[in-house]
């Protein structure tokens, strides 16, 4: 009887499948995803290589306006001769096709400029010059404009239809790389299948001119011929013929340094672009076409570097986002298997391989323990939202009298030396950190912390001020007092006085952040001696305070890092008013897990 029902059901299947070849029904199959064949976790994933060779062969590619960019294109290997695929494909949106392999790396792997190594995994791997940059041709317009963005359309498609690709692409990079790996998923190239991109602006504004006041960032490139004629010129240019030619026609490019200078307000317009570029170059402009493109997105970030909130901006708005931060300071990732990470995202999204990565929690973050602690030995903390659960923000009175959390009234003034420099090397450059200055501004230091207390989120600082000039810059502080005196700066924010006005965001922020406008329109100088409210957010943050430590908010008027300070800064006086109708705190994010 059972081996009659196997021949009976047996039957009846042959049955339907006849009936719909014959109806011309198409049976869709759906394929289930590939286990991963190695262990795979957070910043561990060692999957077997494929191959143990790769070649490299460089080359011009045209544009839709016969612009040529270069490309740098390593590929799987066997014997001497390219592995002919079909690969996946990944590619960085570059100012060069050249990328050191360290640039990036921690001690423990390879860092972001480390991910051509994936070819031994049957990846090809490109790096593409930006038109007016490193080996391309072109005129440089702008800084992330939509002609890069366009450009990276149509290298994305032209990738995905090589006889060697298989027709799934990913795009990543960091810094102004991160920044073109994000536009590339504004204009929704249909072959696009992930991005992972780290320490990029969501709002270029907001990460340029924190409060309205310009930031450390270098002008972007700007590079002489000589300099240009340095770089490796392509394959069949070894008299580097052609790279001077695409050297000269750089020098036409806008001069970056005068174009930021000239767009003090978020509304500025400039000539330089025909355009007001602080809107045309933040992803966050487009935020619907990124939602659109329905493309899975992984942020990475440091708690030491300036463009953290733009990452947690970037979770916020863009639905099944992945965030990764540590303690590290700009691009770098100490500590951390950020390649080994990126290899499992990438099998996920363009492999189909069930690494993991997906029935995780979108968000994994590092909390250091002190300022002085080993990044190598990193501790992760995952959750679903952010803040994450356990956040409670704590308002916290600045008193008269100088202690954190006091209700005393009073005033606690300073002068603005706009000379005053950090008594230790802040460093330089993208990883310039900020530092205290002993004796320049004012704080408030809370008591001896019985426990330690972990700071995570946005701390607000809400402050009553006056000067006696119409304009001004306020710096605000977070700190960590050791008992031995030593002070580490937690976190810090900036708002220019007369650009306090606030507005309703025109994206997602965390719940308390305020968004300020920053128009020409909004700008409102004080009358000298007047008291006006400011309240402006801190860069994001997680940190533990250890027992015994004290917590501080210094609050200034000059910041070594700024460019661009107001002229009539130097010798102002400004005062942070405290008492029932001029109060002033910091909500600071106290979690307790």
């Amino acid at each position: 009887m059972p081996g009659n029902r196997r021949r009976t059901l047996l039957v009846s299947a042959l049955v339907v499948l006849g009936l719909v070849a014959a109806l011309g029904i198409a049976l869709l199959v759906v394929p289930r995803p590939a286990v991963a064949t190695a262990d795979s976790a957070l910043g561990s994933y060692a999957p077997e290589k494929q191959f143990t060779e790769r070649i490299t062969e460089s080359f011009l590619l045209p544009m839709r306006d016969g612009t040529r960019l270069a490309v740098k294109l390593d590929r799987p290997a066997v014997d001497g001769r390219a592995a002919p695929g079909p690969f996946p494909v990944l590619w960085q949106h570059s100012l060069s096709t050249e990328r050191k392999p360290e640039d990036g790396a921690g001690p423990k792997t390879g860092g972001i400029q480390t991910i051509p190594t994936l070819t031994d995994h049957g990846y090809v791997v490109a790096q593409v010059a930006r038109r007016g940059n490193g080996q391309s041709f072109g005129v440089r317009r702008g800084y992330n404009d939509r002609l890069e963005a366009n450009d990276a359309y149509e290298v994305t498609e032209w990738l995905a239809a090589q006889p060697w690709s298989d027709g799934n692409v990913g795009v990543y990079g960091c810094s102004n790389t991160g920044d073109a790996a994000m536009h590339t998923l504004t204009v929704r190239p249909p072959h696009l299948k992930a991005v992972l991109a780290g320490c990029f602006s969501w709002d270029k504004y907001d990460a340029w001119r924190v409060g309205g006041i310009s930031a450390q960032w270098g002008f972007g490139p700007s590079r002489t011929v000589e300099q240009d004629l340095a770089n490796t010129p392509v394959d069949g240019d070894e008299d580097k013929t052609l790279l001077r030619e695409a050297a000269v026609e750089h020098q036409r490019a806008t001069p970056l340094a005068d174009m930021w200078r000239g767009m003090p307000y978020r509304d500025s317009w400039t000539s330089a672009t025909q355009s007001r570029f602080w809107s045309e170059g933040s992803v966050g402009s487009y935020a619907d076409q990124v939602r659109a493109a329905d493309v899975p997105v992984y942020v990475i970030g440091g708690w030491h570097d300036e463009l953290r909130g733009q990452g947690i901006a970037t979770l916020l708005n863009v639905p099944g986002s992945r965030l990764l931060v540590g303690p590290w300071k700009h691009c770098e990732n100490a500590g951390f298997g950020l390649v080994e990470e990126a290899h499992r995202f990438f099998d996920q999204h363009l492999k189909g391989i069930d690494t993991g990565i997906d029935a995780e929690p979108p968000i994994h973050y590092a909390t250091p323990r002190s300022d002085a602690a080993d990044a190598t030995g990193l501790e992760w903390t995952a959750a679903q939202s952010w803040p994450p659960a356990g956040t409670a923000p704590q308002p916290t009175t600045l008193g008269g009298d100088g202690v954190l959390g006091s209700a005393a009234p009073g005033a606690r003034g300073f002068t603005v030396d706009t000379a005053a420099e950090c008594p230790t090397d802040p460093g330089s450059g993208s990883t310039i950190q900020p530092c205290h200055i002993p004796g320049s501004g004012t704080s408030w230091t809370g008591p001896v912390l019985d426990a330690a207390t972990e700071l995570t989120g946005t701390p607000v600082a809400d402050l009553t001020v006056r000067t006696d000039r119409r304009d001004g810059d306020v710096f605000a502080y977070l700190e960590e007092v050791a008992p031995d005196g030593r002070t580490t700066v937690i976190t810090e924010g900036r708002q220019r006085i007369s650009l306090r006005a606030e507005h309703p965001a025109p994206y997602t922020l965390p719940e308390g952040v305020p968004w300020h406008r920053a128009y020409a329109a909004d700008a409102a100088p004080v009358t000298p001696g007047a008291a006006v409210r400011l309240r402006f957010a801190m860069l994001p943050t997680s940190y533990e305070v250890p027992a015994g430590h004290r917590i501080r908010v210094t609050v200034t008027g000059h910041d070594p890092r700024a460019t661009g300070p107001l002229p009539d800064a130097d010798g102002a006086r400004i005062e942070v008013l405290s008492g029932p109708d001029t109060a002033s705190s910091v909500t600071l994010p106290h979690h307790t897990g």
